[in-house]
């Protein structure tokens, strides 16, 4: 970590495993963009169990932390103070020094807004979800924030992730109807698509890409190994949204809460294009 005397503000990303986190690198563009020398990011290795006590024992000198996996659900604990979207999912993947105590909010939601707007998908149509995990939930939160105007259909691997998705599409008045995670029963609801999101892990979609082929636009959370097969499946001419994408708009958001200034868009895109080697567009 950067000695402290070094810097007068500091940020960080917090996760276990940490050392493949992109956040080091969005941030540290960013601040060299916009000439922010007196600012530094950090990759701290750090679980669930011990996020309260390291965020308790953190100085005033830190400004903000992106928290990835396995700790949202302890971050959105943690916090004094949370967003009307951390009460809702129960998790964050940010927090904002606000005094004394921390703030939380959940920019995974931003994320996915970011990236399917920048993309050009028209906010109508059914909508297809596959999977019950927290990108799930940011992706229903999206739908609704959206004002998305059709149906939403949920796929699931496990029941009780279905459970809790579904729920959550209810409580935001969603209109939501919850199927598997087969081929077999998503061939037949492919055909009337405006929207597919895949937030599964790698390989776990692949058996879904010809029913999906011919969806207009795929969102697929899913960035390394690319293209999925899903995304491989479509039309040239099918609008795809890639987990990079939503990881940068994500962190547009996330950088100017935790600094208080308008992120370098160009400039992050380009680093985190460096980052992973990749020639995709990263529209913002």
């Amino acid at each position: 970590m950067t000695p402290p005397a070094a810097v007068a503000h500091r940020a960080g990303v917090l996760g276990s495993p940490i050392g493949h986190s992109l956040s080091p690198a969005l941030y540290r563009a960013g601040f060299a963009e916009l000439g922010m020398d007196d600012w530094s990011f950090d990759a701290i290795e750090c679980d669930a169990a011990r996020l309260a006590a390291l965020v308790g024992e953190m100085g005033p000198e830190w400004a903000g932390l992106a928290v990835t996996m396995p700790g949202k659900a302890a971050a959105a604990a943690v916090a004094a103070g949370r967003s009307e979207r951390v009460r809702t999912l129960g998790v964050a993947n940010t927090l904002v020094r606000r005094g004394e105590a921390w703030w939380a909010e959940n920019t995974d939601v931003d994320g996915v807004r970011g990236a399917l707007a920048a993309a050009g998908v028209p906010p109508t149509g059914p909508v297809l979800v596959i999977g019950g995990g927290g990108t799930a939930r940011a992706v229903v939160a999206a739908v609704a924030e959206l004002r998305w105007d059709g149906p939403l259909i949920l796929a699931g691997r496990r029941p009780e992730s279905s459970v809790i998705v579904g729920e959550l599409a209810d409580a935001m008045g969603l209109a939501a109807t919850r199927i598997g995670m087969t081929a077999d029963e998503i061939t037949p609801v492919a055909s009337a698509l405006a929207l597919a999101v895949s937030t599964v892990p790698a390989g776990a979609a692949d058996r879904l890409a010809v029913p999906l082929a011919d969806v207009p636009a795929l969102f697929d959370v899913i960035y390394h190994p690319w293209p999925t097969p899903l995304a491989a499946a479509g039309s040239a001419d099918r609008i795809t949204v890639t987990g990079l994408d939503m990881l940068l708009h994500q962190a547009l958001t996330q950088f100017e809460l935790v600094t208080g200034v308008p992120a370098p868009a160009d400039a992050m895109r380009e680093a985190l294009r460096d980052a992973v080697g990749s020639d995709l567009p990263l529209p913002v």
